[in-house]
């Protein structure tokens, strides 16, 4: 499993954040707001993301049902990492999920 640090998280939301900012440029409208062959369409993004946290959570699971257990070579500090990191993974997933649903009911609420 790939396990993903906050600060990588943060950025990589930041970079988000700021990309959905960002006007379309004249060509991007001209093909339909269409990404580029290299670029991944937002839905695939979206469920990687929920992908990974999902992995995040079931990692700190295990780590914490393994040292409840007493296996060798699993210390309370990285359970207690590990789920720290799926918890703010959580967080970040939620509040995304809020302003997507906050932005469908303004676009909803426009006249036309």
């Amino acid at each position: 499993m790939a396990a993903i640090d906050s600060t990588r998280l943060l950025m990589e939301l930041r970079s988000l954040a700021l990309e959905a900012k960002r006007p379309p440029s004249l060509g991007e409208i001209g093909a339909g707001g269409a990404s580029g062959a290299g670029q991944a369409d937002f839905a695939t993004l979206l469920k990687n993301s929920l992908n990974q946290v999902n992995e995040m959570q079931q990692n700190a699971t295990d780590l914490g049902t393994a040292f409840e257990q007493g296996k060798p070579g699993v210390d309370i500090t990285r359970v207690m990492v590990e789920a720290q990191k799926a918890q703010l993974a959580f967080r970040a997933m939620t509040e995304v999920r809020n302003r997507l649903v906050s932005a469908y009911q303004e676009v909803m609420n426009m006249t036309i």
